[in-house]
């Protein structure tokens, strides 16, 4: 016995997006889906397959990152700055005060 799970679908036809989904469904493959709800489910298995997989790929780029940092040395501290003086800071000011 098959166990079927009826829905009704219901598009905003003067929304862009639902009016463009509903056209491709109008102008869909009657050959590759024989009906909405095969293309529905495709539609959203490929979804979640893909969010599935950019997840993936994306802890597998953290992790290769992570080890490429680990791997690098510490780098040699750099050249000493010096904090600018008050009155440094005071006479930036009055320059650009200046104009």
């Amino acid at each position: 016995m098959k166990h079927i799970f009826a829905a009704t679908l219901r598009l905003d036809l003067d929304n862009a997006d639902e009016r463009r989904a509903w056209e491709r469904l109008r102008q869909m493959d009657k050959r590759q889906f024989r009906s909405y709800g095969k293309l529905i489910a495709a539609a959203v298995n490929e979804y979640f397959d893909r969010q599935e997989k950019e997840a993936a790929l994306l802890r597998a780029v953290e992790k290769a990152v992570e080890r490429g940092l680990r791997s690098q040395p510490a780098p040699a501290p750099g050249p000493v700055i010096e904090r600018d003086s008050e009155e440094d800071i005071s006479a930036a000011l009055d320059f650009a005060d200046s104009f």
